[in-house]
C-alpha cells in the first residue's frame, strides 16, 4: 500500500494543506461536534480525513468522525485497537461493517482514509468502500447494507462528532482535510492523487466536490475558530480546545515527532506520551530515551525542547544519536556509546556526555521553563546545544550514521517532562505564548531564531536541501 514517506514532499507544488488539528486525548476529552438537520441523503456520503497517530492506537479505539443518537443507534469511523480502520452503522445491531485488512501503525506518516457508501446500489459489496491513500482495500470484517437501508449518517438531529463517539473512543494526534459529504458516494480520487515524479499519495483541493445538506469541510485554517466549516455551513462546537492545537505539520508538509514506540524498550522503560507526541513524560526507572521520527544524514538543522517539569531534582537531558536503535539498547543516558555516535546535554548540571564520558561544557543545570536549543550539523559533523539561546559550543560527533534530535533524562528515579517543537509548535503545546521565528527559508515556528545556515526539519525542507 502507498504510503506518506516522511522524509520526502507529499506535495509538488500542487495544492497545500496549512493546518491540522492536534487533539491531545483522551488527557482533553476534545471534539467538535454539531447536530444534523434533515439531509440531503441517508442513503448516501462519503467522509474524507487526513490522520497522523499521536501514538500508535494498539488497544484503544480511535474516532476520526462519527454520527450518533444512542448507544443503539450510531455510526463511527475509526482506527481501531488492532490497527486496523473500521467503519460501522450501528442500529440495535450492526447494519453494516467493514473493517480493513490493512494495519496502520506509522506515527512517522500521515494517511489518508475515504469511507463511502450508497445503499441503494444493487450489488452488495459496492455499496461500501474504505481506502487508504488511495487504495480500495480488502476486508478481515465485511457486513454490507442491505439495499436501499436508510444509514445512521446524515439522519436528522443525529450529533455529528470529529474526534470521539459521544465522550468514548477518543482520537490522539492530527487531522487535516476533514470532509464530510452528504448525498453523494465520492471515490478517493476526488480527494487526492498520485504524485507523478514520487508516487506519493497527496491531496487535491476539494471545493468543487457537492457537499449536501448537511456537508462539511473542516480545514482548520482559523486558530479562533477551530470548528469553523469551511463550506459555509454552521460551524461545529469546539470542546477542550485552544488555539494552540492549531498546528502546521500537515499531509503536504510532515514535521517529525518523538517516535512513541521507543517508549515500549524495556531499555528506556516507560515513557509516556501526550500533544500528539511531542510531550513525553520520562519514567522513574530507565533513562526515557525517545528521538525524533525523522532521522538526516546530511545537512543543518535545528530544534528546541522545553523543560517542563521534574519530580524532584532536575534530570532532564537534550541530545542526538547517529544509531538509535543502539542508543535505545544501551540502557544508558545518551552520550554512552563509543566513537561519539550519540551526545547528551545533561540537565543535572550542564556537563556533556560523550563517548561514555562527562565532561564541563559550560552550561549550568536546567530549571523548568528553560528551552534547549539543538543545532545538528551534518556537514561539519558537530552538535551545538542552546540554554535560552545562549550556545554552549560545538562538539564533534561521529562522521556516519542517521542522526536524530530527542531526549530522555538522567538516570537517577526521577521523571522529567520535557516538550519538543521541531518547528511545528512553537508555544510546547501551549506552555508558553507562541513566537513566530522561522528559518531563512520562512519555515517552521521556534521560540528563537535558529542560528545561521540551520533549517526547520521537514518534508518540504527534506525535498528540496536533502537530508
Amino acid at each position: 500500500m502507498p504510503i506518506i514517506i516522511p522524509a520526502n514532499s507529499a506535495s509538488s507544488g500542487g495544492f497545500e494543506v496549512a493546518n491540522s488539528l492536534m487533539l491531545n486525548n483522551p488527557g482533553d476529552a476534545a471534539t467538535l461536534s454539531r447536530s444534523n438537520s434533515s439531509g440531503t441523503s441517508t442513503q448516501k456520503g462519503t467522509i474524507s480525513v487526513w490522520v497522523k497517530s499521536g501514538d500508535e492506537p494498539s488497544g484503544n479505539n480511535q474516532t476520526t468522525l462519527a454520527s450518533w443518537s444512542n448507544a443503539n443507534n450510531h455510526g463511527a469511523l475509526l482506527w481501531n485497537g488492532s490497527n486496523k480502520i473500521d467503519a460501522f452503522d450501528y442500529q440495535s445491531g450492526y447494519a453494516s461493517q467493514l473493517q480493513t485488512n490493512a494495519v496502520l501503525t506509522d506515527v512517522a506518516a500521515w494517511y489518508h482514509i475515504v469511507y463511502s457508501w450508497d445503499t441503494t446500489l444493487g450489488t452488495a459489496d459496492d455499496r461500501q468502500k474504505i481506502y487508504i491513500n488511495g487504495v480500495e482495500q480488502t476486508y478481515s470484517t465485511r457486513t454490507n447494507y442491505s439495499q436501499n437501508a436508510a444509514t445512521s449518517w446524515n439522519a436528522n438531529s443525529y450529533s455529528v462528532r470529529v474526534g470521539s463517539l459521544n465522550s468514548s473512543s477518543y482520537f490522539r494526534g492530527y487531522m487535516a482535510e476533514v470532509v464530510f459529504i452528504d448525498g453523494t458516494q465520492y471515490a478517493a480520487s476526488d480527494f487526492g492523487e498520485f504524485d507523478d515524479d514520487s508516487g506519493i499519495w497527496k491531496p487535491k483541493d476539494v471545493s468543487g466536490l457537492t457537499f449536501g445538506t448537511n456537508g462539511a469541510y473542516l480545514d482548520f485554517e482559523d486558530s479562533a475558530n477551530l470548528g469553523n466549516d469551511a463550506n459555509g455551513g454552521t460551524d461545529f462546537s469546539e470542546t477542550n480546545l485552544a488555539a494552540t492545537d492549531q498546528m502546521i505539520d500537515t499531509c503536504t508538509k510532515n514535521f517529525p515527532t518523538l517516535n512513541s514506540l521507543e517508549g515500549y524498550s524495556a531499555n528506556v522503560g516507560t515513557n509516556t506520551y501526550s500533544q500528539g507526541n511531542l510531550q513525553v513524560l520520562t519514567p522513574s526507572s530507565g533513562n526515557g530515551n525517545t528521538l525524533s521520527t525523522i532521522g538526516v544524514s546530511s545537512g543543518k538543522w535545528y530544534s528546541e525542547f522545553y523543560i517542563k517539569a521534574s519530580s524532584g531534582v532536575q534530570r532532564a537531558l537534550v541530545g542526538v544519536s547517529g544509531n538509535v536503535g543502539a542508543t535505545l539498547l544501551a540502557g544508558n543516558n545518551m552520550g554512552s556509546l563509543s566513537g561519539a555516535l550519540d551526545v547528551g546535554y545533561m540537565g543535572n548540571d550542564g556537563d556533556k556526555f560523550v563517548s561514555g564520558s562527562e565532561s564541563s561544557y559550560g552550561g549550568s543545570a536546567f530549571s523548568n521553563g528553560d528551552v534547549i536549543g539543538v543545532a545538528l550539523d551534518l556537514d561539519n559533523r558537530t552538535v551545538n546545544f542552546a540554554q535560552n539561546n545562549s550556545f554552549k559550543g560545538t562538539i564533534s560527533i561521529a562522521s556516519t550514521g542517521i542522526w536524530h534530535m530527542g531526549c530522555g533524562d538522567v538516570s537517577g528515579g526521577v521523571a522529567a517532562t520535557i516538550v519538543a517543537n521541531y518547528g511545528q509548535n512553537s508555544s510546547f503545546a501551549g506552555s508558553i505564548t507562541a513566537a513566530n521565528n522561522t528559518d531563512e527559508h520562512g519555515e517552521g515556528l521556534f521560540k528563537y531564531s535558529p542560528p545561521s545556515g540551520f533549517i526547520t526539519l521537514n518534508s518540504t525542507n527534506l525535498a528540496e536541501y536533502g537530508g
